[in-house]
């Protein structure tokens, strides 16, 4: 108890000196009670104090008090000062106090036609485009299951109206310590601390400069953007490692391992919801455990709920006892103290810390309790959980930082990965999921890992869990997850054949899209925008980027669209709208579309609406077991453009991966693509940059999607060897030269003759293999006709003889408008024929 006091002495004795952090730099104007200063052109900050004595101290939304330099204007009236930027201009009455709608006004330059204001305090907005909440558990969509409760989604940095009011008068501050601390603000109540926001539309540029006060998004590590394996299940030391063998047997990559709450001791009398000593009855020899998990090559996390503190019948209870000053013999609990930085620091070093040491790379932290502290009353539990748990492992670890928790509010975004708690399996959910993700950019809480598939349910649905993980698949983070239910299984391999090879693949293309994601992570924290952000970011006056909800922008160069309703008739029906200023390449049918219209689009179980701009260059991987190397093969992918001359540019980011230096240790690699006609030249420029363990060499190869069979090949100015796959309508070119050092040149020229294909041309082959395929699962004795096997067998005979490319794609056409009549020909009755016609179109 002793400790506790000094603690909390402590906290008062702040109350009455605060020590500045740093002076406040762009003063523009200051009076004996006000301060108002500028941190980018387009925020600005007000604080009133009745003292007189400004606050320089962090708090937990602005986290940085070392402003750029801004170019403003000043203009001394006898009563009234006005301060102008290129983002607003700025009027208070001088030496009048508190602000209010009687001495301040801040109004927008004549550049926001769009988004014209004029503001004053107590001004509401109404046109908030939203931000996050801090937990999905219990909800059916965006509706409570038990309460009926819709989720009170917070409001969020950006607006219609094209201004923000942030009041960080609340705040709780930082102190000054080594590792700073939870303190109260001077003179609370009496003060007012404003960050105000003028962007109009330029909502990108107004998250950049919202991180100039409040912080930087960190880059997660690599290995986050693979695939996390998570249950709530009793798994043993035997299952785990079944489980993990069949992931490898079954050629399906693993980066994370969950090890949810039953790692523990979880029964009366050793051990409840709370535990920290590991349960020997399923894992008898936890060291052992571990290192056969790190020779696997996999990350571990394991579950914790905090919340009873730490019970006397832990293994490591004594040395946190006696951490406390509480007498061991007395056998005393140890209760939960959120706020309490002693406590804190004696329940990492004594109950977590052993377990890092041997192992853990980070936790789940599940805080389900109080909101806020009991000492504290404004101290958000979760909010504080987040901010000393990331804090800890920047201070004591050499690895890149990483926690896996819920949102807290605002200043959160330099804590993350998000959990978002036990939702209800259902389409309602899926369905909320792409606008809940998107909004939470708002706030730049980017990386929430959602429970793919759902966590409550009793039965699982294939179809629901496949359109799952295909919104999964152009998410920030790819984690599954369940309840216990012993026929709601989500391993790959427990669904039924058909199944199983569409969500094999759909991993497999979430590994091959890993080097743009890692990149776009990269601008992330350089430019605040996250990996899945509306689409009015990109398209601010265009009504439909506001209406779309479910439609985002999966980084620079993806629009996706997931698909978050059942199918009918054996296909979904999206009306996608495709926005102006590009066309826009759809990936599964290989249809170019143009901009600026919406378009009715369908997709089998196994296709999704997913489209990269035209011409764009996309870093990939081929085959790889997981994220953890720094020297896999990189495929270069260039999609279909239609202009007979473009030029199109991709800078490929790389780092180290899991190490705390890549704000300054990085390597870039420009790739670059200039159409000419019927030539296309892609250059992969020198690398530029270095980091610890950068990989001297790295395979390179050229991919062409939609591409006519080439006439010639040259690279590095040598003619070289290529392939093409025909069911793919894909051109490959392997690259000799793997010196990072160099740079290389493929040029690739086609006949004059070649026929356009990206009218849909991928699609209907692929759809051709599967529906005659799927013709002899009916009847296994047909015995299939010309026209009806040449339809199936074009990709492959292109394959093994590309110079018949053009007459095979002819004939291929000549035999699919004939589609209906061949069926008659084939035998096919009515009905058949029907929905042979309805799988193809």
């Amino acid at each position: 108890m002793r400790n506790l006091h000094v603690f909390y002495l402590s906290i008062l004795a702040m109350l009455f000196f605060v020590q500045p952090a740093s002076a406040q730099k762009n003063v523009a104007y200051q009076d004996g009670q006000v301060r108002i200063s500028l941190i980018t052109d387009g925020i600005v900050r007000l604080e009133f104090v009745p003292d007189g004595k400004f606050v320089d101290n962090r708090s937990f939304a602005a986290s940085e008090r070392n402003y750029p330099a801004v170019d403003f204007k000043v203009k001394q009236g006898s009563k009234e000062v006005t301060i102008t930027t290129s983002s607003m201009v700025v009027r208070y009455k001088r030496n009048t106090g508190r602000f209010s709608k009687e001495n301040l006004q801040i109004t927008s330059p004549k550049k926001f036609q769009t988004s014209s204001f004029s503001w004053y305090p107590g001004l509401k907005d109404t046109q908030n485009l939203k931000g996050t909440y801090w937990t999905l558990d219990d909800f059916n969509g965006n509706v409570n299951r038990q309460t009926g409760e819709v989720l009170p989604i917070e409001d969020g940095l950006l607006s219609k109206s094209g201004w923000t009011l942030i009041d960080d008068s609340q705040s709780y501050l930082f102190d000054n310590s080594d590792w700073p601390w939870v303190m109260e603000r001077p003179e609370f109540g009496k003060t007012q601390d404003l960050y105000f926001m003028a962007y109009g539309h330029q909502y990108k540029k107004a998250l950049k400069d919202f991180t100039q006060f409040a912080g930087k998004v960190p880059l997660p590590p690599r290995f986050a953007f693979g695939y996390w394996w998570s249950r709530w299940w009793s798994y043993s030391d035997n299952e785990l490692r079944d489980l993990v063998d069949n992931f490898h047997n079954y050629g399906i990559p693993l980066d994370v391992l969950v090890v949810d709450m039953d790692w523990h001791y979880s029964l009366p009398p050793r051990g409840s919801w709370t535990g920290y000593t590991w349960n020997r009855w399923l894992f008898p020899n936890p060291k052992g455990f571990i290192q056969w998990v790190k020779s696997n090559d996999l990350k571990l996390t394991f579950n914790l709920h905090p919340r009873e503190g730490v019970k006397t019948y832990e293994k490591h209870w004594p040395e946190m006892s006696q951490w406390m000053g509480i007498d061991t013999l007395l056998h005393k609990d140890i209760k939960w103290e959120t706020g309490n930085k002693h406590f804190v620091e004696g329940w990492i070093n004594t109950q977590l810390r052993p377990m890092e040491k041997s192992g853990v790379d980070f936790w789940w932290l599940d805080w389900q309790d109080q909101v806020y502290d009991s000492i504290m009353p404004r101290l958000n539990c979760t909010w504080w959980i987040n901010y000393f748990m990331f804090t800890d492992m920047q201070r004591n670890r050499t690895t890149r930082p990483l926690l896996y928790h819920r949102w807290g509010g605002l200043g959160n975004h330099r804590y993350q990965i998000g959990f978002s708690g036990d939702h209800v399996c259902s389409w309602k959910s899926l369905d909320y999921q792409p606008y809940f993700n998107a909004t939470a950019s708002n706030v730049l809480y980017g990386y929430w890992s959602h429970d793919l598939g759902g966590f409550y349910g009793s039965k699982m649905d294939p179809e629901l869990h496949i359109r799952w993980l295909q919104f999964g698949l152009f998410s920030a983070i790819f984690r599954t997850h369940s309840t216990k239910a012993y026929n709601f299984n989500k391993e790959p391999w427990s669904f039924e054949q058909k199944y199983f090879k569409i969500i094999r693949d759909i991993v497999n293309e979430r590994y091959a899209w890993s080097p743009y994601i890692y990149t776009m992570a990269r601008k992330d924290y350089e430019t605040a925008v996250s990996l899945c952000r509306p689409m009015y970011y990109d398209y601010p006056e265009n009504q439909e980027a506001y209406e779309e909800k479910n439609e985002y922008m999966f980084g620079d160069n993806l629009l996706v669209y997931p698909i978050t309703a059942p199918m009918k008739d054996g296909k979904s029906v999206k009306q996608v709208w495709l926005p102006a200023g590009n066309d826009w390449y759809e990936l599964t049918s290989g249809t170019l579309l143009k901009g600026g219209q919406r378009v009715e689009r369908s997709f089998h179980l196994d296709e999704m609406p997913a489209y990269l701009k035209a011409g764009s260059i996309i870093p990939m991987y081929g085959k790889v077991k997981n994220l953890n190397r720094n020297d896999e093969p990189v495929i270069v992918t260039i999609a279909p453009d239609s202009k007979q001359k473009s030029v199109n540019e991709f800078t490929l980011y790389e780092d180290n991966g899991n190490d705390k230096n890549y704000a300054t240790e990085f390597a870039t690699t420009n790739l670059k693509a200039e159409k000419n006609d019927n030539q296309l030249k892609v250059t992969i420029a020198a690398r530029q940059g270095s980091y610890q363990n950068m990989p001297a060499n790295r395979k390179f190869s050229v991919k062409v999607l939609c591409s006519a069979v080439p006439a010639d090949v040259i690279v590095d100015g040598k003619k070289c060897e290529w392939h093409y796959e025909g069911n793919e309508l894909t051109l490959y070119i392997d690259i000799p030269e793997t010196d990072c050092a160099k740079k290389k040149v493929v040029t690739i020229s086609y006949p004059q003759d070649s026929p356009v294909i990206t009218d849909g041309l991928l699609g209907q082959i692929h759809r051709m293999v599967q529906n005659v395929s799927g013709l002899k699962q009916v009847n296994a004795r047909i015995k299939v006709i010309e026209g009806i096997g040449m339809l199936e067998s074009t990709g492959r005979a292109i394959t093994y003889n590309p110079e018949d490319f053009n007459s095979r794609i002819a004939l291929f056409r000549n035999y699919y408008q004939q589609l209906p009549q061949l069926l008659k020909d084939q035998g096919l009755k009515h009905d058949a024929i029907d929905d042979f016609l309805l799988k193809t179109y």
